[in-house]
């Protein structure tokens, strides 16, 4: 062994010099301070274990043993490699543990990335049904604001999934050759009322009747607001008052809830949210605009088995939308 060796050299000498074979072999003389005792637990011949044990003290140019009737004992610079060995074997250990915990598909973490409307309005049910499904799986849902303009969550690791909502069709999306997009369904926008409401009751019903009533509705510059305001100007019809203005579904749905007004909400939304707020959808047509829901993950990145299990559960959680 070269004293004079550069510490750099340090990983690539380790590299040809010394194998796990090598120091499992010390470990077994060691553990039965016999060379023949080690050679019989390890299944192989004394000469085999003497020649590693030879070669180890050759390599490094120092006794690891001293030799005498009773059997073996450790040197002191023995004492150095067993130490570091063994802190080296359950490094390795530690890390076979942790693949196999990482590949066992019943079990690990999750961070799904997605708007607040999104994690509050669509996920739930998505997530309890997974949940149910895989318990011993650790579910964390991070907030990626929209409009979602890059994949930061993704490459840094923060998500292994982003879910984001999308005005054009999932082949056209912003996010660079990169990305892999997969359309889970599509939304329109659709008008709600709470069941005790006036128009509840009403069979027949067109968009001028409801021009004097209060509307709940995102704010400006939203798909939804404008599917309401291309509506109003198709039938020439100035846009209606505004009661309330917010992206936050609960806060629009529990004040549509609790008094006579009219909202607005993605079919997928109001699907999750009527029997909870007591909703109920209006029979008129806003317009023929979608969006879309899709699904983020990064092209050439291996998923965890769990990410897996979770597009597979969304997939078919989504496949009747």
């Amino acid at each position: 062994m070269d004293r004079g060796r550069r510490i750099a050299d340090w990983e690539n000498w380790i590299g040809q010099h010394l194998r796990l074979r090598d120091l499992r072999v010390f470990s077994a003389v060691v553990k039965e301070r016999s060379i023949s005792r080690a050679a019989q637990r390890l299944g192989i011949t004394q000469p085999a274990v003497s020649k590693v044990i030879a070669d180890l003290e050759y390599t490094l140019k120092v006794r690891l043993f001293d030799r005498s009737r009773r059997g073996v004992e450790l040197t002191t610079y023995g004492q150095a490699l067993l130490r570091r060995g063994n802190a080296a074997f359950d490094e390795l250990k530690q890390s076979v543990m942790d693949i196999d915990f990482l590949s066992d598909p019943a079990s690990g973490e999750l961070s799904i990335g997605c708007s607040e409307a999104i994690a509050v309005a669509n996920l739930p049910p998505i997530l309890l049904g997974f949940s149910r499904r895989y318990p011993r799986v650790s579910l964390t849902v991070i907030e990626v604001p929209p409009p979602v303009r890059n994949l930061t969550a993704l490459y840094e690791r923060t998500c292994d999934i982003i879910l984001v909502r999308l005005e054009t069709n999932a082949s056209n999306h912003p996010f660079g050759d990169d990305a892999n997009v997969e359309e889970l369904f599509k939304d329109r926008t659709v008008i709600a009322v709470n069941k005790t409401s006036q128009w509840a009751r009403r069979r027949r019903l067109d968009l001028a009747d409801l021009a004097d009533t209060p509307w709940i509705l995102t704010m400006d510059n939203t798909f939804n607001r404008d599917c309401v305001m291309d509506a109003f100007q198709l039938h020439g019809l100035p846009m209606p008052p505004v009661v309330l203005m917010s992206q936050l579904v609960p806060l629009r749905a529990y004040f549509l809830a609790h008094g006579d007004y009219i909202a607005t909400f993605a079919t997928s939304i109001l699907r999750f949210n009527a029997e909870l707020y007591d909703l109920k959808e209006l029979p008129i047509r806003l317009s023929d605009r979608v969006s879309v829901i899709a699904m983020i993950t990064l092209k050439d990145r291996t998923l965890n088995p769990i990410a897996e299990r979770f597009i597979e559960h969304i997939r078919e959680f989504t496949k009747s939308m």
